[in-house]
């Protein structure tokens, strides 16, 4: 009998062993350099509109997928105390905690907190910031994203049917807006569109963009930074697509500046009309080019496309074109440039490296071309089609043969057009500038500041106004 209750008492003594080293192995912290945690989503959006100081709380779930305990070293704020966001974990709202141990295969609240005054000028359209967790060595974030003014706001959106925008408030894309096939957008004059980083437009096949802009209350696009720092800083946001089969765009009195490229146009769908009509518009301060036109067609009058970190427009595998009182003007001093202003191709290459090309026609009139660089007219042309163009009444920087009088006609070459500040992008021409009176009357009266133009106009988009 004492045998049997020993032998039971040392089986006890096992069986508990055993379930307290299985216990702490199963509670262990796994300190593997690999471990990662998961999260109910990869952007916490606050999504509401705040008419007032808003202030508005979501949650964010964090798991540890993992079989053991982790310890996430900190969880934190990105942007400090100096954000609009707080935090709270367990109970204790702040900008960080540090040393939370979460067991295998469970969770915790995040709970994220943001105040904003909506009326406060110098707030950007698009409030973000991001949690930062830190486990085992390893960082993840995940961001924080909140609207930062009254503004309709579009996040990776699509628009179907006749839509119409008024400027009654602003219009801010985080991500992408896309204009879908068979549909109509409409900007009405004074209209404000504000990217948020990497933002773009798209527009489809068989649809059309109308920008409506006056003298007096022009259609704006740009980055979604007010701040001092981003008024002139490129490369905000991406820029507007004019995809392929999209059709009979007109774009009149649109300011566009600081993205990646301004348009980037995809071939032609109907080949009476142009794919874009642009007047009286300015495209500048871009990061790569200001319109991109692949085998395209473009008809535009008083426009000004200036600073560019490549071209300030490229034409590639042909289209047909027709640029009046155009002014290009490309002192790029943000990196080194070495393309030209403008570059005419007529071909370009597929995905597999075979030469594709297209017939081009292209006619530049009352304009002025010039740059920092010695040559600012770049011609690349094949043979297989057509590579047509003329220089009619222009200013030109080149280093070209212009004797060509089916080329170039009544051109001024390397004469240089008196800006009147092309550093701080202002390409109005001065008193003593060649351009004043060397055009040809095409029968547009004004310019694209809607002042008169006289019966021998100045070339480029500005007519010199005598000041009294």
């Amino acid at each position: 009998m004492q045998i049997l209750k020993l032998s039971v008492f040392i089986l006890l003594i096992g069986l508990l062993s055993s379930i307290s080293i299985s216990c702490r192995k199963k509670d262990k912290v796994d300190t593997s350099p690999g471990l990662l945690l998961a999260f109910s989503t990869d952007t916490v959006f606050f999504d509401t509109v705040f008419p007032t100081v808003g202030s508005i709380t979501k949650r964010l779930l964090v798991y540890n997928p993992n079989k053991h305990k982790v310890s996430i070293s900190t969880i934190r704020l990105s942007g400090g105390e100096a954000s609009s966001y707080r935090i709270n974990v367990n109970g204790t709202p702040a900008t960080s905690a540090s040393d939370l141990e979460l067991a295998g295969g469970d969770s915790l609240y995040v709970f994220v907190r943001v105040t904003i005054d909506p009326h406060n000028q110098s707030t950007p359209y698009v409030v973000t910031d991001s949690i930062e967790f830190t486990t085992n060595g390893n960082a993840q974030q995940v961001k924080l994203v909140a609207w930062g003014k009254e503004a309709v706001f579009f996040n990776r959106a699509s628009l179907k049917g006749n839509i119409v925008w008024d400027s009654l408030r602003a219009h801010v894309i985080y991500g992408s807006l896309r204009v879908d096939t068979n549909s109509t957008l409409t900007i009405m004059p004074g209209t404000r569109v504000y990217f948020h980083k990497d933002a773009y437009m798209a527009v489809s096949y068989k649809s059309t963009l109308m920008i409506t802009g006056t003298l007096d209350h022009p259609v704006r696009f740009q980055g979604d930074r007010m701040d001092p720092f981003y008024k002139d800083l490129p490369g905000q946001w991406r820029g507007i697509y004019l995809e392929k089969g999209s059709k009979e765009h007109q774009v009149n009195y649109a300011y566009i500046k600081n993205g990646i490229f301004g348009f980037a146009i995809d071939s032609i769908s109907s080949p009476s009309l142009p794919m874009l009509t642009i007047t009286n518009s300015i495209i500048q301060n871009m990061s790569s080019i200001g319109i991109y036109s692949f085998a395209a067609s473009i008809s535009a009058v008083n426009c000004v496309i200036g600073d560019c970190g490549r071209n300030c427009l490229q034409i590639q595998d042909g289209g047909n074109y027709n640029f009046s009182y155009l002014t290009v003007g490309n002192y790029w001093y943000s990196s080194v440039r070495i393309v030209p202003a403008v570059s005419l191709s007529n071909y370009s290459y597929d995905t597999l490296g075979i030469q594709t090309s297209n017939p081009l026609k292209a006619d530049f009139t009352n304009v002025i071309i010039y740059g920092s660089n010695d040559e600012e007219i770049g011609l690349d042309s094949a043979t297989a089609h057509p590579f047509e163009f003329t220089f009619n009444h222009a200013i030109l920087k080149t280093r070209l043969k212009t004797s060509n009088p089916l080329r170039f006609v009544n051109c001024l070459v390397n004469k240089d057009p008196k800006f009147v500040d092309e550093y701080h992008l202002n390409y109005q021409i001065d008193s003593i500038s060649p351009a004043i009176g060397q055009g040809k009357d095409l029968g547009i009266p004004f310019d694209i500041r809607g002042a008169s133009r006289s019966a021998t106009p100045a070339l480029g988009a500005y007519e010199y106004v005598k000041k009294n």
